[in-house]
Protein backbone atom coordinates (compact mmCIF):
# COMPACT_ATOMS: atom_id res chain seq x y z
CA UNK A 1 0.00 0.00 0.00
CA UNK A 2 2.73 2.47 0.94
CA UNK A 3 4.63 1.83 -2.32
CA UNK A 4 1.88 3.55 -4.34
CA UNK A 5 2.18 6.89 -2.58
CA UNK A 6 4.71 9.60 -1.96
CA UNK A 7 5.82 9.03 1.61
CA UNK A 8 7.05 12.60 1.82
CA UNK A 9 3.50 13.89 1.37
CA UNK A 10 2.25 15.05 4.81
CA UNK A 11 -1.23 13.65 4.22
CA UNK A 12 0.06 10.24 3.12
CA UNK A 13 2.50 10.09 6.00
CA UNK A 14 -0.23 10.94 8.50
CA UNK A 15 -2.75 8.45 7.05
CA UNK A 16 -0.28 5.56 7.06
CA UNK A 17 0.54 6.37 10.65
CA UNK A 18 -3.16 6.20 11.58
CA UNK A 19 -3.59 2.91 9.73
CA UNK A 20 -0.74 1.39 11.73
CA UNK A 21 -2.18 2.70 14.98
CA UNK A 22 -5.69 1.39 14.16
CA UNK A 23 -4.33 -2.10 13.48
CA UNK A 24 -2.00 -2.24 16.47
CA UNK A 25 -4.51 -0.80 18.96
CA UNK A 26 -7.99 -1.93 17.86
CA UNK A 27 -11.15 -0.94 19.70
CA UNK A 28 -14.15 -3.08 20.61
CA UNK A 29 -16.46 -0.18 19.72
CA UNK A 30 -15.35 0.47 16.14
CA UNK A 31 -13.05 -0.54 13.32
CA UNK A 32 -11.95 1.39 10.25
CA UNK A 33 -9.43 0.76 7.47
CA UNK A 34 -8.66 2.39 4.11
CA UNK A 35 -9.28 0.76 0.75
CA UNK A 36 -6.33 -1.03 -0.77
CA UNK A 37 -6.49 1.07 -3.92
CA UNK A 38 -7.08 4.43 -2.18
CA UNK A 39 -5.89 5.26 1.33
CA UNK A 40 -7.93 8.48 1.29
CA UNK A 41 -11.13 6.37 1.27
CA UNK A 42 -11.91 4.50 4.50
CA UNK A 43 -14.60 2.00 5.48
CA UNK A 44 -15.76 1.82 9.07
CA UNK A 45 -18.26 0.18 11.39
CA UNK A 46 -19.29 1.41 14.83
CA UNK A 47 -21.31 -0.17 17.61
CA UNK A 48 -24.40 1.63 18.87
CA UNK A 49 -23.81 3.32 22.24
CA UNK A 50 -24.92 1.39 25.31
CA UNK A 51 -28.11 2.29 27.20
CA UNK A 52 -29.66 3.84 24.08
CA UNK A 53 -32.05 2.63 21.40
CA UNK A 54 -28.97 2.01 19.20
CA UNK A 55 -27.43 -0.51 21.60
CA UNK A 56 -26.50 -3.75 19.88
CA UNK A 57 -26.48 -2.20 16.41
CA UNK A 58 -23.55 -2.35 13.97
CA UNK A 59 -23.49 0.65 11.66
CA UNK A 60 -21.29 0.81 8.58
CA UNK A 61 -20.14 3.88 6.73
CA UNK A 62 -17.38 5.46 4.70
CA UNK A 63 -14.94 8.30 5.35
CA UNK A 64 -13.38 10.46 2.68
CA UNK A 65 -10.18 12.24 3.67
CA UNK A 66 -9.23 15.39 1.76
CA UNK A 67 -5.86 15.82 0.07
CA UNK A 68 -5.05 18.45 2.73
CA UNK A 69 -5.71 16.07 5.62
CA UNK A 70 -5.21 16.50 8.57
CA UNK A 71 -5.48 20.26 8.09
CA UNK A 72 -8.97 19.90 6.63
CA UNK A 73 -11.72 17.68 8.04
CA UNK A 74 -13.05 14.45 6.50
CA UNK A 75 -16.59 13.77 5.32
CA UNK A 76 -18.80 10.97 6.67
CA UNK A 77 -21.53 8.86 5.13
CA UNK A 78 -23.60 6.09 6.76
CA UNK A 79 -24.49 2.96 4.78
CA UNK A 80 -26.57 1.09 7.40
CA UNK A 81 -30.17 2.22 8.06
CA UNK A 82 -30.21 3.52 11.62
CA UNK A 83 -33.00 6.07 12.11
CA UNK A 84 -30.57 8.85 13.11
CA UNK A 85 -28.62 9.63 9.92
CA UNK A 86 -29.59 9.31 6.31
CA UNK A 87 -27.75 6.64 4.34
CA UNK A 88 -25.40 7.44 1.44
CA UNK A 89 -25.59 11.15 2.32
CA UNK A 90 -22.79 13.26 3.73
CA UNK A 91 -23.88 14.10 7.25
CA UNK A 92 -23.42 17.39 9.04
CA UNK A 93 -21.36 17.15 12.21
CA UNK A 94 -18.98 19.46 14.02
CA UNK A 95 -16.20 17.00 13.11
CA UNK A 96 -17.11 16.83 9.40
CA UNK A 97 -16.33 18.98 6.39
CA UNK A 98 -19.61 20.86 6.95
CA UNK A 99 -17.92 22.69 9.84
CA UNK A 100 -14.23 23.09 8.96
CA UNK A 101 -13.94 25.89 11.51
CA UNK A 102 -14.32 23.32 14.33
CA UNK A 103 -11.81 20.79 13.02
CA UNK A 104 -8.47 20.35 14.78
CA UNK A 105 -5.41 18.86 12.94
CA UNK A 106 -4.64 16.85 16.08
CA UNK A 107 -7.87 14.91 15.62
CA UNK A 108 -7.80 11.62 13.74
CA UNK A 109 -10.09 9.01 12.21
CA UNK A 110 -10.21 7.35 15.61
CA UNK A 111 -11.23 10.61 17.25
CA UNK A 112 -13.92 11.16 14.63
CA UNK A 113 -15.42 7.69 15.13
CA UNK A 114 -15.58 8.13 18.90
CA UNK A 115 -17.37 11.45 18.34
CA UNK A 116 -19.76 9.87 15.82
CA UNK A 117 -20.81 7.25 18.38
CA UNK A 118 -21.46 10.01 20.90
CA UNK A 119 -23.54 11.97 18.36
CA UNK A 120 -25.95 9.10 17.63
CA UNK A 121 -28.34 9.51 20.61
CA UNK A 122 -28.32 13.34 20.43
CA UNK A 123 -31.16 15.51 19.15
CA UNK A 124 -30.74 16.02 15.37
CA UNK A 125 -32.12 19.58 15.46
CA UNK A 126 -32.79 19.46 11.72
CA UNK A 127 -29.12 19.09 10.76
CA UNK A 128 -28.30 18.05 7.20
CA UNK A 129 -28.47 14.29 6.77
CA UNK A 130 -30.21 13.74 10.12
CA UNK A 131 -33.35 11.71 10.86
CA UNK A 132 -35.65 11.63 13.88
CA UNK A 133 -37.18 8.14 13.99
CA UNK A 134 -39.06 6.83 17.02
CA UNK A 135 -37.06 4.84 19.53
CA UNK A 136 -38.97 1.65 18.74
CA UNK A 137 -38.07 1.98 15.06
CA UNK A 138 -34.42 2.62 15.87
CA UNK A 139 -34.32 -0.46 18.11
CA UNK A 140 -35.72 -2.59 15.30
CA UNK A 141 -33.08 -1.24 12.89
CA UNK A 142 -30.35 -1.90 15.47
CA UNK A 143 -31.28 -5.57 15.66
CA UNK A 144 -31.56 -5.88 11.89
CA UNK A 145 -28.14 -4.27 11.38
CA UNK A 146 -26.43 -7.27 12.99
CA UNK A 147 -27.78 -9.75 10.45
CA UNK A 148 -25.55 -8.77 7.52
CA UNK A 149 -23.39 -5.83 6.40
CA UNK A 150 -24.68 -3.49 3.69
CA UNK A 151 -23.91 -4.16 0.04
CA UNK A 152 -21.96 -1.28 -1.41
CA UNK A 153 -19.29 -0.61 -4.02
CA UNK A 154 -16.79 -2.86 -5.74
CA UNK A 155 -15.99 -6.47 -4.74
CA UNK A 156 -12.77 -5.31 -3.05
CA UNK A 157 -14.66 -2.72 -1.02
CA UNK A 158 -17.37 -5.25 -0.16
CA UNK A 159 -14.73 -7.70 1.05
CA UNK A 160 -13.38 -5.06 3.43
CA UNK A 161 -16.91 -4.24 4.63
CA UNK A 162 -17.56 -7.92 5.36
CA UNK A 163 -14.28 -8.30 7.27
CA UNK A 164 -14.96 -5.22 9.38
CA UNK A 165 -18.48 -6.44 10.12
CA UNK A 166 -17.23 -9.81 11.32
CA UNK A 167 -14.68 -8.16 13.59
CA UNK A 168 -17.13 -5.72 15.21
CA UNK A 169 -19.78 -8.44 15.55
CA UNK A 170 -17.29 -10.70 17.32
CA UNK A 171 -16.63 -7.96 19.89
CA UNK A 172 -20.28 -7.03 20.40
CA UNK A 173 -22.15 -8.63 23.31
CA UNK A 174 -25.29 -10.58 22.44
CA UNK A 175 -28.52 -8.64 22.40
CA UNK A 176 -30.94 -10.01 25.03
CA UNK A 177 -34.08 -11.45 23.48
CA UNK A 178 -37.50 -11.53 25.08
CA UNK A 179 -39.63 -14.64 25.02
CA UNK A 180 -42.61 -14.41 22.63
CA UNK A 181 -45.25 -12.18 24.11
CA UNK A 182 -48.87 -13.17 24.57
CA UNK A 183 -51.49 -11.57 22.39
CA UNK A 184 -53.49 -8.67 23.90
CA UNK A 185 -56.49 -11.00 24.28
CA UNK A 186 -54.41 -13.55 26.21
CA UNK A 187 -52.98 -10.81 28.43
CA UNK A 188 -56.49 -9.54 29.16
CA UNK A 189 -57.79 -13.01 30.04
CA UNK A 190 -54.82 -13.59 32.36
CA UNK A 191 -55.26 -10.28 34.14
CA UNK A 192 -59.03 -10.74 34.54
CA UNK A 193 -58.42 -14.16 36.16
CA UNK A 194 -55.84 -12.65 38.53
CA UNK A 195 -58.17 -9.76 39.35
CA UNK A 196 -61.03 -12.14 40.18
CA UNK A 197 -58.73 -14.17 42.43
CA UNK A 198 -57.57 -11.06 44.28
CA UNK A 199 -61.15 -9.88 44.70
CA UNK A 200 -62.25 -13.27 46.06
CA UNK A 201 -59.35 -13.29 48.51
CA UNK A 202 -60.29 -9.80 49.64
CA UNK A 203 -63.94 -10.76 50.26
CA UNK A 204 -62.94 -14.00 52.00
CA UNK A 205 -61.27 -12.16 54.92
CA UNK A 206 -63.51 -12.78 58.00
CA UNK A 207 -64.90 -9.81 59.85
CA UNK A 208 -63.29 -9.23 63.24
CA UNK A 209 -65.52 -8.59 66.20
CA UNK A 210 -64.56 -5.59 68.26
CA UNK A 211 -65.00 -5.39 72.00
CA UNK A 212 -67.10 -2.51 73.34
CA UNK A 213 -64.17 -0.89 75.14
CA UNK A 214 -61.75 -1.29 72.21
CA UNK A 215 -61.28 1.90 70.12
CA UNK A 216 -62.36 1.36 66.59
CA UNK A 217 -59.66 3.53 64.94
CA UNK A 218 -59.23 3.98 61.21
CA UNK A 219 -59.52 1.18 58.69
CA UNK A 220 -57.43 1.61 55.57
CA UNK A 221 -58.30 -0.38 52.47
CA UNK A 222 -55.27 -0.89 50.29
CA UNK A 223 -55.65 -1.57 46.62
CA UNK A 224 -52.75 -3.25 44.88
CA UNK A 225 -52.10 -2.11 41.32
CA UNK A 226 -51.77 -4.91 38.77
CA UNK A 227 -48.27 -5.09 37.17
CA UNK A 228 -48.31 -4.11 33.49
CA UNK A 229 -47.77 -6.89 30.89
CA UNK A 230 -44.26 -7.35 29.48
CA UNK A 231 -44.36 -5.75 26.03
CA UNK A 232 -41.16 -6.31 24.00
CA UNK A 233 -40.01 -3.57 21.84
CA UNK A 234 -39.56 -4.25 18.14
CA UNK A 235 -36.84 -6.77 17.43
CA UNK A 236 -37.00 -8.28 20.88
CA UNK A 237 -35.12 -5.74 22.77
CA UNK A 238 -35.85 -5.92 26.42
CA UNK A 239 -37.62 -2.87 27.90
CA UNK A 240 -36.75 -1.95 31.45
CA UNK A 241 -39.67 -2.34 33.83
CA UNK A 242 -40.38 -0.72 37.09
CA UNK A 243 -41.97 -2.68 39.91
CA UNK A 244 -45.28 -1.03 40.58
CA UNK A 245 -45.72 0.27 44.08
CA UNK A 246 -48.85 -0.23 46.11
CA UNK A 247 -51.29 2.67 46.12
CA UNK A 248 -53.10 3.42 49.32
CA UNK A 249 -56.85 3.43 48.92
CA UNK A 250 -59.37 5.81 50.47
CA UNK A 251 -59.24 6.21 54.22
CA UNK A 252 -62.64 5.09 55.56
CA UNK A 253 -63.87 6.36 58.91
CA UNK A 254 -66.24 3.94 60.62
CA UNK A 255 -69.37 4.84 62.51
CA UNK A 256 -68.97 6.30 66.00
CA UNK A 257 -68.27 3.90 68.84
CA UNK A 258 -71.40 1.86 69.62
CA UNK A 259 -73.16 2.63 72.85
CA UNK A 260 -74.09 -0.92 73.80
CA UNK A 261 -73.01 -4.52 73.18
CA UNK A 262 -70.71 -6.00 70.58
CA UNK A 263 -71.04 -4.55 67.09
CA UNK A 264 -69.98 -6.33 63.86
CA UNK A 265 -68.48 -4.23 61.06
CA UNK A 266 -71.03 -2.80 58.70
CA UNK A 267 -71.44 -5.23 55.79
CA UNK A 268 -72.28 -2.30 53.55
CA UNK A 269 -68.75 -0.99 53.96
CA UNK A 270 -67.26 -4.13 52.40
CA UNK A 271 -69.90 -4.13 49.65
CA UNK A 272 -69.02 -0.55 48.64
CA UNK A 273 -65.30 -1.31 48.81
CA UNK A 274 -65.70 -4.43 46.68
CA UNK A 275 -67.69 -2.55 44.03
CA UNK A 276 -65.13 0.27 43.97
CA UNK A 277 -62.24 -2.18 43.67
CA UNK A 278 -63.98 -4.03 40.84
CA UNK A 279 -64.57 -0.80 38.89
CA UNK A 280 -60.95 0.28 39.37
CA UNK A 281 -59.65 -3.08 38.14
CA UNK A 282 -61.89 -3.03 35.06
CA UNK A 283 -60.76 0.51 34.12
CA UNK A 284 -57.09 -0.45 34.62
CA UNK A 285 -57.46 -3.55 32.46
CA UNK A 286 -59.13 -1.60 29.66
CA UNK A 287 -56.31 0.96 29.67
CA UNK A 288 -53.67 -1.77 29.52
CA UNK A 289 -55.53 -3.56 26.74
CA UNK A 290 -55.55 -0.36 24.67
CA UNK A 291 -51.84 0.24 25.43
CA UNK A 292 -50.95 -3.34 24.47
CA UNK A 293 -52.83 -2.98 21.18
CA UNK A 294 -50.97 0.26 20.39
CA UNK A 295 -47.58 -1.36 21.14
CA UNK A 296 -48.53 -4.27 18.91
CA UNK A 297 -49.32 -1.89 16.06
CA UNK A 298 -46.00 -0.07 16.51
CA UNK A 299 -44.14 -3.38 16.46
CA UNK A 300 -45.82 -4.44 13.23
CA UNK A 301 -45.03 -1.09 11.60
CA UNK A 302 -41.38 -1.25 12.80
CA UNK A 303 -40.94 -4.73 11.38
Amino acid sequence: MADKYNLKNPAVKRILQEVKEMQSNPSDDFMSLPLEENIFEWQFAIRGPADTEFEGGIYHGRIQLPAEYPFKPPSFMLLTPNGRFETQTKICLSISNHHPEHWQPSWSVRTALVALIAFMPTNPNGALGSLDYKKEERRALAIKSREAPPKFGTPDRQKLIDEIHEYVLSKAPPVPQLSPAQSPEENLRTEVAEAETNLQNHEAVPAREELPDEPVGDRILEEQEMPPPANPSPGGVEVSREIPSQNSGTRVHPNPKPETGVQKPDDRLFTVAAIGLTIAIVVLLLKKFIRSTEHGAVFMNGS
